[in-house]
C-alpha cells in the first residue's frame, strides 16, 4: 500500500488503463485522419490535401474552358494503401487538376520550388511515392514542393494538350502566388517521373507557346517557364521517335536520370533529351545513367518489384539518384538564399544572348 500511495491518482489510474488495453489483443485499432475525397455538390470539386497542412489550389478558375464542364464535379478517387493506413499510392478521376503546396520555415527556406509530377502511366497518379515522399526530404534542404494533380489519359484527356497544359498552368499558378508563399519566382521549376516527365520536359520547351495561347484570365502576364526541369526515368520526351523540335534560347537548365539496360527504353528516352540539349550547348545539363536499375514496378529477380521515387533500392546506385540531383541543384544555386541570382540563370541568360546574336549573323 506504501507504494501505491506514492503514486497521484491520476497516474494509478493511467497505468491501469494501458494494462488493460495491452491486455486486449482481440481490439481493432483503426487509423486516424486518414484522407478522404471531399463531398460532391452542384460546384467544381473541391480536391482535398494528400499530406496534413497542404495548401490545395485549383489550376482552373471554375468556369473555365480548360475544364470538362460535364465531369468537373466529379470526386476524385484515393487507393490507399494496404500496408500503410492514411497513405494515398494513388489518385485517378481527376477533373478539376490543382496544386498542393507544402511550404518550409522561414529561416530554412531557399525560396526554390519544385513542382512534382508523378507518373502512373497516365492511367494513375502515383502520388504516394512521386511526390508525397519528397515533401519531408526536401523540406530538410529548405526546397518548398507542390504536389501537381494533372489530368489522365484515362480519364478522357489529351497528354499533349490537357495534361502538358496542366503542368504549365501549376507553373503560372506557383509563380503568381510566390510572394504569398515566400518563393522565389525566379528558382521554380518541375521535376516528372516516368509519365511525369512527358509533362516536364514539353513545359521546359513549349512554354513561349503556352503563354501566347493563353493571354485571358489574371495571369497572362505570368511565364510559365520553369528556372529547372528534372526529368527521373522519363517517358517519351518531344525528342523521341525522331522528334525535332524547337530548343528554345532560354531554354532552363536539366537533371536527368535513368537506369541503365535494365530499363533501356526509358534510358534512351533520357539519352534522347540529354544529347539533344548538349549538342545546342545549353549550360548545366546533368545527366546519370545508371548500371542496374529497373523501371518501377517492373519484377526483379527475386520476385519482388523495383520500387520508385526515393526508396531504397536494395544498395544499387541507382538509389542514390536524388543525392547527385541535390548535389547538382546546390551547384546550379538554388539552395542559395532567396532572392540571389543563381548560376543557372546568369548561365542561361548568356546562353540566350548568344543564341540570338547568333540568329541574327545568319
Amino acid at each position: 500500500m506504501n507504494a501505491l500511495k506514492a503514486f497521484p491518482a491520476t497516474a494509478l489510474t493511467a497505468m491501469i488503463v494501458l494494462a488493460i488495453n495491452a491486455a486486449d489483443t482481440n481490439r481493432t485499432f483503426a487509423p486516424l485522419n486518414v484522407p478522404k475525397p471531399a463531398a460532391t455538390n452542384d460546384a467544381p470539386y473541391a480536391p482535398q490535401p494528400i499530406l496534413q497542412g497542404g495548401i490545395v489550389v485549383p489550376l482552373y478558375p471554375p468556369d473555365s474552358p480548360q475544364l470538362n464542364p460535364k465531369r468537373v464535379r466529379e470526386a476524385e478517387y484515393y487507393n490507399l494503401s494496404k500496408a500503410k493506413p492514411g497513405r494515398i499510392s494513388w489518385i485517378t478521376n481527376i477533373h478539376n487538376p490543382s496544386i498542393e503546396v507544402h511550404l518550409v520555415d522561414g529561416g530554412l527556406n531557399t525560396g526554390a520550388a519544385i513542382i512534382l509530377a508523378a507518373g502512373g502511366g497516365h492511367k494513375t497518379l502515383n502520388v504516394g511515392s512521386e511526390s508525397a515522399d519528397f515533401v519531408p526530404y526536401f523540406y530538410n534542404f529548405g526546397v518548398n514542393t507542390v504536389i501537381l494533380r494533372n489530368r489522365l489519359r484515362a480519364d478522357g484527356y489529351n497528354v499533349q494538350s490537357n495534361v502538358v497544359n496542366d503542368a504549365l498552368q501549376a507553373l503560372r499558378l506557383v509563380r503568381a502566388h510566390a510572394r504569398d508563399w515566400n518563393i522565389d519566382p525566379n528558382k521554380i521549376g518541375i521535376m516528372g517521373f516516368s509519365a511525369g516527365a512527358e509533362l516536364a520536359a514539353p513545359a521546359a520547351l513549349f512554354f513561349d507557346e503556352f503563354d501566347r495561347k493563353n493571354t485571358d484570365g489574371p495571369f497572362e502576364n505570368i511565364s510559365s517557364r520553369p528556372d529547372f526541369t528534372v526529368l527521373v526515368y522519363p517517358g517519351p520526351t518531344p525528342f523521341a521517335r525522331g522528334g525535332t523540335p524547337s530548343i528554345p534560347p532560354n531554354v532552363p537548365p536539366a537533371f536527368v536520370t535513368c537506369g541503365g539496360s535494365g530499363d533501356r527504353g526509358h534510358a534512351l528516352w533520357a539519352t534522347e533529351y540529354f544529347n539533344a540539349m548538349l549538342k545546342a550547348g545549353v549550360p548545366n545539363i546533368e545527366m546519370h545513367i545508371y548500371g542496374n536499375g529497373r523501371h518501377p514496378g517492373d519484377q526483379m529477380p527475386d520476385g519482388s518489384r523495383m520500387a520508385a521515387g526515393l526508396a531504397d533500392r536494395n544498395g544499387i546506385p541507382f538509389g542514390k539518384w536524388q543525392d547527385r540531383f541535390i548535389e547538382w541543384f546546390r551547384d546550379c544555386g538554388f539552395l542559395q538564399k532567396p532572392g540571389l541570382d543563381t548560376r543557372a540563370a546568369r548561365d542561361s541568360a548568356s546562353f540566350a544572348n548568344r543564341s540570338r546574336q547568333d540568329a541574327e549573323k545568319r
